[in-house]
């Protein structure tokens, strides 16, 4: 059985928009009339978010191992030290932009005299191709977060240290971005010796105290919700297309107020009213959600049920897969970079509880930082009209702390697939 995946976005959001009836969980502050001209931002992609206001951009493909072609942006500042931005779960490079100028952290870093990149994991909205299966592909689909670990951070980071010329980075991971991480290290643990600092905002390894509804629904059904949805032609989960991208701007222009508008990401990350800037409320909603495999969810919601950091479980099938009855757990032991972790008290899906259980088991923390707001949440670390004032200046003076030991890289061992300057 296949759904278009337009009707798949929206049985989706029919559910979300049923499970605010149901819960009463959140409410609508957005009553509001929005201003025609920042509706434009929320149709450009972040190549033209970057060129549109007067930064350097380019655009490069890069190759994983295992065949995916991820889309990587750069705000180019060649000879500085690069810095790689990876975005969480359902997002993509876009977050790091998309609130101009003077509210994102990819700008910020820019002007301080970084070499920012920003990376697209598998499965997102620039990174949906392979090189042999189409997006509608359910081979495609075949991966959660445990393969961009360990094939898509690799690529990214080699090409990067390629184009730039560096032999180490500076690497910033928000929510998922952040859980590869953490499995970069334990699977291919070489690639420490790749990197300066890792900072880690709203860091997610462990959901033992896990909020979100719609994590803790998957968690409660797991199996049987993962097998009915794969069996049913349910590749990904809350997917990005054209369609489905004007249906979100038409919904968020029209009917603000609507369930369907504010239950995408309020459902799964908690809600500050005091943050969300009200009037960018369009271009947060043309942007996101980027796309997750169905997979991705459900390995979630293993890490969830289990109270371990662990790889995928594949029930009877683990003696194939790993030769043991149960999924081996990650090495967290084995991120010996220097790590520094930020993180809120009302965030539903990195509630400080968990991360604490991460921070006692990593070896080489040198900051850990609770943002002194009781209202900020997941993604305020990214996008609260805050954010900068009480967090991102913090995060430059540690990132400014530590010197990189090399400087240059062998520009000749890697090549990208495609590149566009702008």
């Amino acid at each position: 059985m296949s759904l278009s995946s337009s009707l798949k976005f929206l049985i989706w959001a029919f559910f979300l928009g049923l499970f605010q009836l149901e819960t009463n969980a959140f409410f609508n502050p957005f009553e509001l009339n929005i201003p025609s001209g920042l509706l434009e931002d929320a149709q450009l992609n972040t190549i033209q978010l970057i060129s549109k206001y007067g930064y350097p951009a380019e655009n490069y493909t890069v190759q994983s191992d295992d065949g995916y072609l991820l889309g990587l942006f750069r705000i180019a500042r060649p000879g500085a030290l690069p810095v790689l931005l990876v975005h969480g779960l359902l997002d993509s490079s876009d977050t790091w932009v998309m609130m101009g100028p003077a509210s994102s952290l990819g700008y910020m870093l820019y002007e301080q005299g970084y070499d920012v990149w920003m990376a697209n994991v598998r499965g997102n909205t620039y990174s949906k191709r392979h090189v042999r299966y189409s997006a509608e592909d359910s081979d495609f689909w075949n991966f959660s977060f445990h393969e961009m670990g360990v094939y898509d951070l690799p690529a990214i980071i080699d090409f990067v240290l390629m184009q730039s010329g560096f032999g180490q980075l500076h690497y910033i991971g928000h929510s998922q971005g952040s859980t590869i991480f953490w499995i970069l290290a334990s699977e291919r643990p070489n690639y420490m010796e790749k990197i300066v600092m890792m900072q880690a905002l709203a860091p997610v390894a462990f959901l033992t105290h896990c909020r979100s509804p719609i994590v803790n629904l998957v968690a409660s059904q797991d199996t049987a919700v993962a097998s009915f949805l794969s069996s049913a032609g349910y590749n990904e989960f809350l997917p990005s297309n054209s369609v489905i991208d004007q249906f979100k701007r038409y919904a968020c222009r029209d009917i603000i107020s609507s369930s369907v508008c504010q239950s995408l990401f309020i459902t799964l990350f908690g809600f500050d009213g005091q943050q969300v800037n009200q009037t960018m409320l369009p271009i947060v909603v043309g942007h996101t959600p980027a796309g997750a495999s169905i997979r991705q969810m459900h390995h979630y919601g293993q890490l969830r049920n289990s109270g371990k950091f662990q790889q995928f479980d594949y029930g009877l099938l683990n003696f194939l897969h790993y030769g043991s009855l149960s999924p081996p757990p990650y090495e967290l032991e084995k991120v010996k970079a220097k790590v520094a972790i930020y993180y809120a008290k009302n965030d539903w899906l990195a509630p400080p509880e968990d991360v604490d259980m991460l921070f006692n088991r990593l070896p080489n923390v040198v900051e850990k930082y609770l943002v002194p707001n009781e209202n900020f949440n997941h993604f305020d670390l990214v996008w609260g009209r805050d954010a900068k004032r009480i967090l991102w200046y913090r995060m430059l003076r540690v990132m400014q702390s530590v010197v990189p030991y090399s400087y240059h890289n062998d520009i000749d061992s890697i090549t990208a697939v495609f590149v566009n300057r702008f």
